[in-house]
């Protein structure tokens, strides 16, 4: 090529750019040829929000798959004239929705960006839960239905019933039919089925429907998809008559109990349940057991139940004809001192609901048949050097889960994509808890008493506070200085009476001994670390669980609170100066050490959050007096 033609093929290249920049020239790239199919164009999908906390000022309501900009602005000029903070968070616990976009932003008129922040993320076809997570503004929440990149699913999906069992001449189904439910959508999937029975209300359908009630029935169907189209209702009528057999009566089932006793008749270190059953007409075809409100299972040996607390077993059995009993129960208690943990549960995990990781897929902590709960079959908490491992061993669990019917295919699916989802083994999220205190004296032992009161170590295995010794406090662990973390710990409100202790975990504060600013050492960590707040009672302080007391309130009703003598999950995680405070896996706050922020209500010589900004630092428990009795047990730590 020649130099004039050189520049020629040059300044040509650059008057075509120059075309496509002015948008007078097709989008292709120079001397290329055009791309297949253009890209979406990027989008900007705003939130706002003001001083109401029932509702966002504004929220979009559909956006395109693909590549957008997110802004949440909570600022003076969208309304919020009190300082009012909320949060925008996408909820990635719930199945039924899109869970690939982790966002959490918390705004407010005063923070560093004047309440307006963005994000950039990736969208999918589906929809979006989004809601903000401050106590009590749980009430703003909304969908963000998300579609292809042309927009182009607006066909609703379509949906089958087939109706399976015995059927008569007349074509009346035998003793039960059972009707099995489809959908398929070929645009954006699939994401709600749903069933009404008779004249019941509509229902998610997650399993075959059994329909044993002799007479004639209407079932009710439909389907969603994710983009938010709905098939129309569909119907199917079907008999079902008895069973052609003289055998009308259920069987009769009992329940006995068997194992030590206290004096107060609680069951000393754990129960065993025996059931029987009996049909003197078809004879029994199967015996089923529910442990506190779980699902039902085939009973085929004796159950044994170590878990200290009050206990429910319910009981049923099903005859050859078809016949089945009703439910009755039995309960006692397991007295402290027995079988905690179970002896084959590698964790102790009894949160309400099963949680991996940080991703709470909202599905209920069952019992299973070998005594230990999902979250501790999970073994979330473990270190795990790859997450193909991990996904490996999660699978394995809920494999054996679903054939032993604790987890239907909806729940097997959910807890398989929050284990995905939780990151677990992935570079830099393969260690697990380091235990602090595991029950043990020589973990007892690593800690140290300051100031008033006082704890010690009980025969169960428990961190429990003096009834004896007056005083205000703290426990602290002086081995070493933690950064950024995530503590765990379950505690128990042991007051005597009617009474609720007082107590609460210290984080983030200096050495305690021969401080330049407070000899007392106790105080050391009361002014220049942050309590979290353990206290649910009813009057009194005003800083109720979750609080970081003294800039940040939790009042009672977001504290979450349980029935006394009740043992609860407690998460502190901090991250920069940022914490989040957690019970039985629920977020109770959020709080921002930023500079500046004084003690409320005024104390004479606290130096505010000025003086707690700590990059690192120790963690403590405190004792607040000999009426506030209080015990902590597994208390461990991630460093983040």
């Amino acid at each position: 090529m020649t130099r004039g033609t050189t520049h020629q093929w040059t300044w040509a290249a650059l008057l075509a750019a120059l075309a496509l920049l002015l948008g007078l020239a097709p989008a292709m790239a120079y001397g290329q040829p055009p791309d297949p199919a253009p890209r979406q164009a990027a989008q900007t999908l705003t939130w706002t929000a003001g001083d109401d906390i029932t509702r966002y000022a504004s929220a979009p309501a559909t956006a395109v798959a693909g590549k957008a900009t997110l802004v949440f602005e909570n600022s003076a000029a969208t309304g919020n004239t009190m300082g009012m903070p909320h949060t925008l968070t996408f909820d990635t616990s719930d199945p039924e929705y899109n869970q690939d976009v982790t966002l959490h932003i918390l705004a407010n008129p005063g923070d560093a960006q004047g309440g307006k922040h963005t994000a950039e993320v990736t969208l999918t076809p589906g929809r979006y839960r989004y809601h903000c997570t401050i106590p009590g503004h749980t009430a703003m929440q909304g969908v963000l239905v998300v579609t292809d990149g042309g927009g182009s699913d607006s066909t609703p999906p379509d949906t089958s019933a087939k109706l399976t069992g015995e059927q008569n001449a007349d074509g009346a189904y035998v003793g039960s039919a059972t009707a099995t439910l489809a959908a398929s959508d070929a645009g954006s999937g699939v994401s709600t089925i749903e069933y009404a029975l008779d004249a019941a209300a509509y229902q998610p359908y997650t399993t075959p429907v059994l329909v044993d009630t002799p007479g004639t029935h209407h079932l009710r169907y439909r389907a969603t998809d994710k983009a938010g189209n709905a098939a129309p209702e569909k119907t199917v009528d079907f008999t079902v008559v008895a069973p052609p057999t003289g055998d009308t009566t259920p069987p009769e089932t009992s329940a006995g109990l068997t194992g030590a006793k206290n004096s107060d008749g609680d069951y000393l270190n754990r129960a065993t349940v025996t059931l029987t059953a009996t049909d003197a007409g078809s004879g029994v075809g199967k015996t089923e057991y529910a442990l506190d409100g779980g699902p039902y299972l085939a009973y085929t040996a004796p159950v044994v139940v170590d878990r200290t607390g009050r206990h429910t077993v319910a009981h049923r059995a099903t005859d050859k004809a078809g016949n089945t009993s009703p439910a009755r129960t039995v309960s006692f208690t397991i007295a402290e001192g027995g079988g905690v943990p179970a002896p084959d549960c590698a964790e102790w995990d009894e949160r309400l609901t099963v949680i991996i990781g940080t991703v709470n897929t909202g599905i209920p902590n069952r019992i299973t048949r070998n005594r230990c709960t999902i979250n501790e079959l999970i073994e979330d908490e473990k270190d795990w050097s790859s997450q193909a491992l991990f996904l490996k061993h999660v699978r394995g669990v809920t494999d054996a889960l679903r054939t032993d019917g604790v987890v239907d295919d909806r729940e097997y699916e959910a807890v398989n994509k929050a284990a995905r989802q939780s990151g677990i083994g992935t570079p830099g999220q393969h260690t697990g808890y380091r235990d602090l205190f595991d029950g043990t004296q020589k973990s007892f032992a690593a800690w140290e008493h300051v100031g008033g009161g006082a704890f010690s170590r009980t025969a169960d295995g428990l961190m429990t506070s003096s009834s004896t010794v007056p005083g205000m406090g703290m426990l602290w662990y002086p081995r070493r200085t933690y950064d950024n973390f995530s503590l765990k710990l379950q505690f128990r409100d042991d007051a005597p009476g009617t009474g609720n202790a007082n107590s609460g975990v210290f984080v983030r504060f200096p050495g305690v001994h021969d401080h330049t600013e407070e000899p007392r050492p106790e105080w050391v960590a009361i002014k220049y670390g942050h309590e979290i707040q353990i206290l649910d009672r009813p009057d009194g302080d005003m800083y109720k669980t979750g609080s970081v007391y003294g800039f940040d309130r939790v009042g009672l009703g977001g504290a979450g609170v349980t029935p006394k003598g009740t043992w609860n999950d407690y998460e502190i995680r901090v991250v920069d100066q940022h914490y989040s405070v957690y019970r039985n896996g629920v977020l109770l706050n959020e709080f921002d050490n930023t500079g500046g922020q004084d003690f409320s209500p005024p104390r004479a010589d606290d130096p505010g959050t000025d003086g707690r900004r700590y990059a690192s630092g120790y963690l403590g428990l405190q004792v607040h007096s000999e009426t506030d009795v209080i015990s902590y047990r597994n208390i461990r730590i991630q460093e983040l």
